[in-house]
């Protein structure tokens, strides 16, 4: 079924159709964010929630406690996710968000970082302040440099904290006066298994939760491969996954930082084949 154009007068150019990826990667384009649906299920949305539980409980102990990582602005956050569960390596190579990252940036791109964010109820989160996933940055760029996708494990509501967003700032170098804050964000509502994907020069914001749940998230950031990692994947994953071409390219293997001259050649020969 065609759905009917939009009236307009005066218009010589306009975006042709495309397909529905094409769709949210233009609502991304202009506004600095969109909501696409995983097509993941409950089961394998709560066996992620699981994993999350999990993998915090084990970076905590590794830290020596819940104690320390409140002290570093780290409590109810989980880091490299995929380093401790393939169950996140699945959620970072989902095909309907890669493929609309392929449309905001390309056929080559890297995960910076992939992080879970608890947000308990009622307690203030780091998170909860307004910022860029390229913090510090006051600069914008005719397409986009880097691109954060926001997997909600459970209903992302305005009650609970959802994710607030000022449109269109990925346009606009610095950050919007208090009046134009008020007046432009909105609340990025999204069901379970749905990703919020965001031009990551986009301002935004976690809000407070209010109800009695935690609200549960994965955070990945991918960026053009002449952005560094948060943590050096490849390293730490120490050549797992590295045999397969299109997994290892996402996770890095491709652009690591050279030890030396000598290193460098030699990755540009292996590139070639020998």
């Amino acid at each position: 079924m065609t759905l009917p154009s939009v009236p307009r007068y005066g218009v010589k150019e306009t975006t042709p159709s495309g397909d529905e990826l094409d769709t949210y990667a233009e609502e991304c384009r202009i506004a600095g964010y969109t909501v696409i649906d995983s097509g993941l299920d409950r089961v394998q949305i709560e066996a992620i929630g699981s994993a999350i539980d999990r993998v915090i409980a084990l970076q905590e102990a590794e830290m020596g406690g819940s104690a320390a990582m409140g002290r570093i602005g780290e409590a109810g956050t989980g880091r490299a996710l995929l380093a401790y569960d393939d169950i996140f390596l699945d959620l970072m190579s989902n095909p309907k968000l890669i493929g609309l990252v392929e449309r905001l940036l390309g056929d080559y791109f890297v995960l910076s970082q992939q992080n879970s964010i608890v947000l308990e109820p009622h307690v203030h989160h780091n998170q909860a302040q307004y910022h860029r996933d390229l913090p510090y940055q006051h600069f914008v760029s005719s397409r986009p440099l880097a691109v954060n996708a926001l997997f909600c494990v459970d209903p992302f509501t305005e009650e609970n904290g959802a994710t607030r967003v000022i449109p269109g700032s990925h346009k606009h170098e610095p950050f919007p006066a208090d009046p134009v804050v008020a007046r432009l964000e909105r609340v990025a509502t999204a069901p379970a298994g749905s990703f919020i994907v965001q031009d990551a020069m986009v301002f935004h914001s976690g809000g407070e939760n209010r109800t009695n749940k935690v609200r549960r998230a994965v955070n990945h950031v991918f960026v053009l491969p002449f952005l560094r990692q948060q943590i050096n994947l490849p390293r730490m994953l120490d050549g797992r996954f590295s045999d397969d071409p299109r997994v290892s390219r996402l996770l890095g293997y491709d652009c690591q930082t050279p030890d030396s001259v000598l290193g460098y050649r030699r990755g540009r020969l292996d590139r070639l084949g020998g």
